[in-house]
């Protein structure tokens, strides 16, 4: 490497290099629209959900208690009394709504930063219901199609599925192969209904996610929480992962307001000795600080202790500057043929 060319600018081996997983949950999506939605809409997260969608008044008629309560218990017990059912088809096409109404700002959000900082190679897998993370791809477009495969685990209100064909794409878009229109996601089930084989488009979202996390160098794990409800959930990536003693050269990445201390817990399986790092915000990470190439970075710096700088995109950009910025990389990966 000569002194002329960044780490973030040259591609070291690039069909060897491994994959890069990013798992989002609800922190993530609220990171990207600390104000809301375009609107000033909030995402909510399952402690605030009811308040936030605007469900109390239907909760309260109905004479359930929700107050202190994880959205996800009140609506599997809602779904576990047929007395309830009118309640139940009420609740899902609030939550329907809503997240169907979420529309990203006209403003460069973190989104658009982690769908542009990550290549083809690469996977973003979603437990969240909103439409943001699509809404950020679909404009990243316009920069270049060698964007991450994202997984949506719990399904998404702009995405569908063709369980015939196991193909999926953007809500209201045909299957390639036969030209159904995709069946839209399932988004609620009971939380002892999680077993992730009884919906195709999930057990579909789940095989995804363990073939790249098998294979994964760097695992960035952004805003999600692990709650008691997805309990089987962090189980399946646990297998994925595999045995701590066969992970010494991976690199865990925690994003996430909570103490050092409590993350480390929670994600105390994937954690191989010291091998993680611990951010409050996205623009902070490795993966920001080496956008595109946090692989090659990583290897370089770990690996062949190289000097390496670092090489964020712009901040306080509109989107048309920050498309700019990323498409020199973009034109140093085709120069490569990666």
């Amino acid at each position: 490497m000569t002194s002329e060319t960044s780490v973030d600018e040259e591609v070291d081996n690039p069909r060897k290099v491994r994959p890069h997983l990013v798992l989002l949950g609800a922190g993530a999506s609220r990171a990207a629209t600390p104000s809301g939605d375009v609107n000033g809409h909030r995402l909510p997260v399952m402690t605030d959900f009811v308040e936030t969608v605007g469900l109390a008044t239907l909760l309260d008629g109905a004479g359930i208690t929700w107050q202190s309560r994880n959205f996800e218990e009140v609506y599997s017990e809602i779904a576990s009394r047929s007395e309830t059912d009118a309640i139940r088809v009420a609740l899902e096409s609030a939550v329907q709504a809503y997240f169907s109404d979420l529309v990203l700002p006209e403003v460069p959000t973190i989104y658009d930063y982690l769908v542009l900082s990550l290549r083809s190679k690469d996977v973003i897998a979603t437990f969240n219901w909103d439409p943001f993370l699509i809404q950020a791809y679909r404009r990243s477009l316009r920069v270049t199609k060698s964007l991450p495969y994202l997984v949506f685990l719990h399904g998404s209100v702009a995405h569908g599925f063709c369980a015939k064909d196991r193909t999926s794409g953007a809500r209201g878009a045909r299957c390639s192969q036969c030209g159904s229109v995709f069946t839209p996601d399932r988004l609620l089930f009971p939380v002892e209904e999680k077993n992730y084989s009884s919906s195709p488009e999930i057990a579909f979202a789940w095989d995804a996610v363990r073939t790249a996390l098998e294979g994964s160098l760097m695992f960035t794990i952004f805003g999600y929480g692990a709650p008691k409800s997805d309990r089987d959930a962090v189980g399946l990536l646990k297998a994925a992962w595999g045995n701590l003693e066969d992970r010494q050269f991976e690199q865990i990445e925690i994003i996430d307001l909570r103490p050092e201390d409590e993350l480390t817990a929670t994600w105390s399986e994937f954690i191989h000795t010291h091998h993680y790092d611990v951010f409050s915000s996205f623009h902070d990470s490795f993966l920001a600080m080496h956008p595109r190439r946090s692989i090659e970075a990583f290897q370089n710096q770990y690996r062949d202790a190289m000097f390496i700088e670092n090489n964020p995109a712009p901040l306080d950009v509109d989107l048309a500057a920050l498309h700019s910025w990323y498409s020199r990389l973009i034109s140093a990966e085709r120069a490569a043929d990666i």
